[in-house]
């Protein structure tokens, strides 16, 4: 098994240790890869303010690392909100980033100092009016790139560009501050483009509200969409960074007071290995000729992001020699639990029952996306590597 270089080089060491002492299936985090990739954030876009997006991995461990680095945080929930807090963090570097809210988190989050929140109606909008008054807020664009994105989330959120000037119109009469507007283009997004489409869309909101209405708005959030390294090719990370430095060059007139970006995926996926067991290997003629590799870790309990294949992860295990096209599915009694049928996936022929094989690029959405007990199986244990 060969793993990234960007891995720390005792990662080996730690997962055998692990490995002989743990019974699987379980994640092994490298803080390491999590504040190297928040550097080359910083680097790479280094006008920008940084709000983790903490549902892709909400580990204490990370947080933690992340609080020292001066990261900002976005949250989905209070018990987001409470996980932060208690690393100290001030309230001014906190964002509710969830358009989805009760009027008695909006409270929550407001008695505890943060002033910033999203919206993208106007019965949110009025709850925040009302439960978190004078706060500044920001209003999601709808923005449809679910063809290029490989975890597309164009339909739940956001509203078109009349609705947001409406929202943007109403806020002012409400007596909050319209603060800014946020996209997203879709998570595991492999087209840059998408960015400047969104972009372009939004400069013309800021300028119809400037130049139309006199409100003046002053924060632009690129929200995630920047890529881990799965089986699906991307551009490289510089190739991401100056391209879209590039398309954020007709805001330069603005002089916003500030541009955020909400990585997760990005920040944490790579620093991911899930390490999971065989625990059967099928012949079935009837399905064709692939084996089927069953493992103990499943859709249900971590690889949730499977459904669809729309997510690959590189699977790796210890065997070598020749390599046959296999189907890998999880260990529940449910049809769902399948991972990759359709999508080419090759491993050793010489493969047994007990062997180990290694999930990369596993760090986000797997543990937060575990399930309880579903079949009686155990959320995903992790493991922190400093």
């Amino acid at each position: 098994m060969k793993l990234p270089s960007y891995f720390s080089p005792h990662i080996y060491d730690f997962i055998e240790n692990l490995s002989e002492e743990r019974e699987t299936p379980f994640l092994v985090l490298d803080l390491n890869v999590i504040e190297s990739r928040y550097h080359e954030l910083r680097q790479g876009f280094n006008n920008t303010h940084i709000y983790y997006a903490v549902k892709a991995n909400p580990a204490d461990e990370i947080i933690e690392r992340l609080v020292r680095l001066g990261s900002n945080f976005d949250l989905a929930s209070v018990n987001e909100l409470n996980k932060v807090l208690k690393f100290k963090v001030e309230p001014s570097r906190l964002a509710y980033g969830n358009t989805i809210k009760k009027k008695q988190d909006i409270q929550y989050f407001y008695d505890h100092g943060v002033r910033l929140f999203v919206t993208d109606a106007e019965a949110d909008l009025r709850n925040i009016a009302t439960y978190a008054p004078h706060s500044k807020v920001f209003f999601r664009l709808s923005i449809d790139c679910a063809e290029t994105a490989d975890w597309p989330l164009s339909k739940k959120f956001g509203c078109d560009s009349d609705a947001l000037i409406g929202l943007a119109i109403l806020a002012k009469e409400l007596g909050l501050t319209p603060y800014g507007i946020s996209f997203h283009v879709g998570s595991q997004q492999r087209d840059i483009q998408s960015w400047q489409h969104a972009i372009t869309e939004t400069k013309a909101i800021f300028d119809q509200l400037r130049d139309k209405y006199d409100i003046h708005l002053s924060m632009l959030n690129l929200g995630g969409g920047l890529p881990a390294h799965y089986r699906q090719k991307t551009e490289t990370f510089n190739k991401y960074t100056s391209e879209i430095n590039e398309y954020l060059k007709v805001f330069d007139e603005y002089e916003l007071e500030q541009i955020m970006i909400e990585p997760g995926r990005s920040l944490v996926g790579d620093a991911g290995i899930l390490i999971s067991e065989i625990i059967l290997i099928s012949h079935r003629p009837k399905l064709g000729c692939k084996r089927w590799i069953y493992t103990d870790v499943g859709v249900f309990n971590g690889l949730i992001e499977t459904i669809g294949e729309s997510v690959e992860y590189p699977v790796l295990s210890n065997r070598t020699g020749e390599v046959g096209s296999v189907i890998i599915a999880g260990p529940t009694c449910d049809s769902m639990d399948i991972m990759y049928q359709d999508k080419d996936y090759a491993l050793p022929t010489s493969l047994e029952i007990g062997d180990h094989l290694y999930w990369v690029s596993t760090g986000a959405y797997t543990t937060s996306y575990s399930s309880i007990e579903f079949n009686g199986f155990s959320p995903l244990n992790y493991y922190v590597l400093k």
